[in-house]
């Protein structure tokens, strides 16, 4: 197969133009396209030269004269022959499985898991603490329209699906994946109802409203192939014994009960802060993890676009562009590294929080992205030393609890929420200026530097100078500012062998919450891969 890279085209071409772009590269004429075989490997956005922003393709093609035309391409750069990798399973195991495997979570980690262990004929049963996504999006509106008070067991970090069906749904990686992993996931997505041009985009995203709908057609899947999906039910705990699982602790409707098993898989997610509390208890082996806290900061849309674009971006790019995005990171002068997280153009910043008394953010994106404002985390590194405790695995997560109780505090229960320039200067705003806060849920004026710590805050104010001179207007001190973002990912990890099992046998952590994952994807990838350990032991 011939590999074609640095094909760059002008924005709003056609067709045509592509298959063009690939016979000139080919060194053949356009009438010959019929006779190439061409699929789309990479597209990407270059907007550096903002009077010239260009598509870049990277293409693979299949021709029957393959030698010849590498021959008289063989001086070319941008021309090379593969040969295209393939996900392929490990060899599967003898063992028999006496007990059904069970998964606890369905987010990402979870919901892949389960979902491949139920094609490959395992049979597994898959618990969520939360509601079916239809219900958990009831819920979760009725929360932030104040018709309902929280639920602490299905709103945004607990429900079908996971944290991340309530996102800008980002599938891009930078996890190594030699064995395909992830090619895996992005197909297993578009098997489901993902757009296709999820498996060549440069920054594959999927919106919070198409991922509703996958999550739910693969516990369909999931069922046809005889797993089951049980909701509004917990994993409180486990029995073992001669150090391997026996059985799990299940609680429903306030009736606990008892269930053989022998393996399991903990994709918990990263807020599940009972279940960490539990599992310590219980023996298992854990340890603080670095993350990272700060704010959400939002800018129109309009801003983001110039900015990226140029000024008269919609003169000369009209409906061509898609809405702007952006990634920034610097380090402080004391060595704090603060950065953008989970950018949501044309997004909306919602109340994420899960627990009675402490309020947190995040941010969503739909699919058409069409929202009037782009928002992003800031946040700032925090590390196992500025948790109070060097010997308690479980310092960082009430250090979140203790940000997000100030946060609610600080704003009678609701969102705080703060022009960029009051923050700059330590005053409590009064109104909005020329960015309008675009919020799922109730918010409140407040100051925030009186809920972060003072190291967050500082080097909050020091970054946001700094990208400034990145994105013009950055900057503005009409930007809004929302409080805490506090969930960006686990402050925990569960100690995992290299056959992936914690030190209970049959105990396998997975994920993000777990501490092996930061992302839809990467937390797919990692559902995959103890999926596959599972595979390569037991015969279904």
């Amino acid at each position: 197969m011939i590999r074609i890279s640095q094909i760059q085209l002008p924005v709003g071409h056609s067709r045509k133009q592509l298959e063009s772009a690939i016979c000139r590269k080919l060194r053949v004429s356009d009438n010959e396209i019929k006779s190439v075989k061409y699929s789309l490997v990479k597209k990407s956005l270059d907007a550096r030269n903002k009077d010239k922003i260009t598509y870049n393709y990277v293409v693979n093609v299949e021709v029957d004269n393959e030698e010849e035309i590498l021959k008289a391409c063989r001086k070319s750069k941008t021309i090379s022959q593969i040969q295209e990798k393939r996900y392929q399973l490990p060899k599967q195991g003898t063992e028999k499985m006496n007990v059904r495997p069970y998964v606890i979570g369905s987010g990402p980690a979870g919901l892949f898991a389960a979902y491949f262990l139920a094609e490959y004929g395992y049979k597994p049963i898959l618990i969520e603490r939360g509601e079916p996504v239809d219900k958990r999006i009831k819920t979760i509106e009725d929360y932030w329209n104040g018709v309902t008070a929280l639920n602490p067991e299905s709103n945004i970090q607990f429900g079908e699906g996971g944290a991340g069906t309530f996102s800008d749904g980002k599938l891009n990686t930078g996890v190594n994946d030699p064995k395909g992993r992830n090619r895996l996931v992005l197909q297993t997505f578009v098997d489901n109802g993902a757009p296709k041009e999820i498996l060549y985009m440069n920054k594959p995203h999927l919106g919070t409203d198409v991922l509703s709908e996958i999550v739910k057609n693969m516990r369909k899947k999931i069922i046809a192939n005889g797993g089951e999906a049980i909701f509004n039910t917990r994993f409180i705990g486990f029995s073992s014994s001669g150090g391997a699982l026996d059985s799990i602790k299940l609680e429903s409707n306030s009736h606990e009960y008892e269930v053989d098993c022998n393996n399991v898989i903990l994709a918990l997610g990263h807020s599940a802060r009972d279940t960490f509390k539990a599992l310590k208890e219980a023996g298992i082996q854990m340890e603080q993890k670095a993350f990272a806290v700060g704010v959400r900061i939002e800018h129109t849309q309009e801003k983001i676009n110039k900015a990226q674009y140029g000024e008269d971006y919609e003169k000369k790019y009209a409906d061509l562009l898609p809405a702007a995005d952006y990634k920034l990171t610097t380090r402080t002068e004391d060595g704090r590294s603060v950065y953008s997280f989970c950018m949501c153009p044309g997004g909306y910043v919602v109340n994420s929080s899960s627990e009675p008394g402490g309020i947190c953010v995040n941010g969503m994106s739909y699919s058409g992205r069409n929202g009037k404002n782009a928002n992003a985390a800031i946040i700032v590194s925090v590390v196992p030393d500025d948790f109070g405790s060097s010997d308690d695995p479980l310092a960082g997560i009430e250090f979140q609890r203790e940000l997000e109780a100030a946060a609610a505090q600080a704003a009678g229960g609701k969102i705080p929420v703060q022009l960029l320039g009051d923050f700059m200067d330590g005053r409590v705003s009064k109104e909005f200026g020329s960015v309008k806060s675009a919020v799922k849920g109730d918010t409140a004026f407040a100051d925030i530097n009186d809920i972060l710590p003072d190291v967050v805050a500082e080097s909050i104010k020091e970054a946001v100078t700094t990208f400034d001179g990145i994105i013009q207007g950055f900057g503005d001190p009409d930007a809004v500012l929302s409080a805490v973002e506090s969930r960006t990912s686990s402050p925990v990890r569960i100690l995992r062998n290299p056959h992936f099992e914690s030190n209970i046998r049959g105990i396998f952590p997975c994920g993000e919450g777990a501490g092996y994952a930061g992302g839809i994807t990467s937390a797919a990838m990692d559902g995959i891969k103890v999926f596959e350990e599972i595979y390569s032991r037991y015969k279904a």
